[in-house]
């Protein structure tokens, strides 16, 4: 994968025991991280997190996560259209193994950070499940670790789950400058799975001159890169549920999603 390429489809980005790699350097940016982890039956990935803090969140099966001493077990789901799951939270400076008996998919969602919090459980009855928008634009977002759900230093990440034929990420919306109160600046992943290996499109506009430009197709494991511009829609194709995962996190003094929706674009009803 190239600097700033933005439309990241399945398997660009792939390396080593990871379906997507995604970090600062490659995207080009300061903060944000993602990489899928595909496990077989009974294999083991060790993991140092560096300068960053990382949630593993099972997208297909379950594992056990070791770090700091600690053996926390995750149940997992058979897949990211069956509901939500547990995750677990790992700190900077740490090193950490992740194994898995009967094999999965594990989303690693991170961010460069300052402060090592320490790592813990975050149990899937603890999820809160937001419905948003209405009609063609109803949607249900996983806010396992928005902003004001759950402790992090810089990450915010949450799914999101829009019906086939549906828009989501609608009204289009930014958060790519600082303006106190307002907006907060945020650089931003989408990861998608469709199901039925249907098809779905994303669009990012441009908020300024030269600024992020993106219609694309995707499918299952691909990815769209968010340094700045409006973004949305997403839309699902009539007959196949979308899932996308969002992973966070910008400069800012505090840890905030703040955002401001397209001024051409009513949102009444939507959001």
């Amino acid at each position: 994968m190239t600097e700033q390429k933005l439309y990241v489809p399945r398997g660009e980005a792939a390396q080593g025991p990871y379906a997507l790699h995604i970090d600062p350097k490659a995207a080009g940016w300061g903060y944000c991280a993602l990489r899928v982890l595909v496990l077989g039956p009974g294999e083991s990935h060790l993991f140092a997190t560096g300068d960053s803090e990382w949630v593993v969140l099972p997208l297909t099966g379950g594992c056990t996560v070791q770090v700091d001493g600690e053996i926390i077990e995750l149940l997992g789901r058979e897949s990211v259209f069956s509901g939500v799951t547990d995750f677990a939270y790992l700190p900077r400076d740490a090193h950490a193994q992740i194994a898995s008996g009967a094999g999965g998919r594990f989303a690693l969602a991170g961010a460069k950070c300052e402060r090592r919090l320490p790592a813990r459980y975050g149990p899937a009855p603890e999820v809160p499940v937001e419905a948003r928008g209405s009609g063609v634009c109803a949607r249900e977002v996983h806010n396992f670790a928005a902003a004001d759900t759950f402790d992090c230093d810089r990450l915010i990440a949450v799914e999101v789950i829009t019906p086939g034929g549906n828009w989501s990420s609608y009204p289009p919306h930014k958060h790519d400058e600082h303006l106190p109160g307002e907006e907060a600046e945020l650089e931003e992943i989408y990861y998608f799975e469709i199901e039925g290996d249907g098809v779905g499109y994303q669009r990012v506009s441009p908020s300024r001159p030269g600024g992020a430009d993106v219609l694309a197709e995707v499918r299952g494991g691909d990815a769209v890169l968010v340094p700045d511009g409006w973004h949305g829609p997403s839309i699902a194709a009539p007959g196949h549920t979308m899932y996308y995962l969002n992973v966070m996190a910008g400069p800012g003094d505090e840890r905030e999603w703040k955002i401001r929706f397209h001024p051409d674009h009513r949102t009444e009803g939507y959001r």
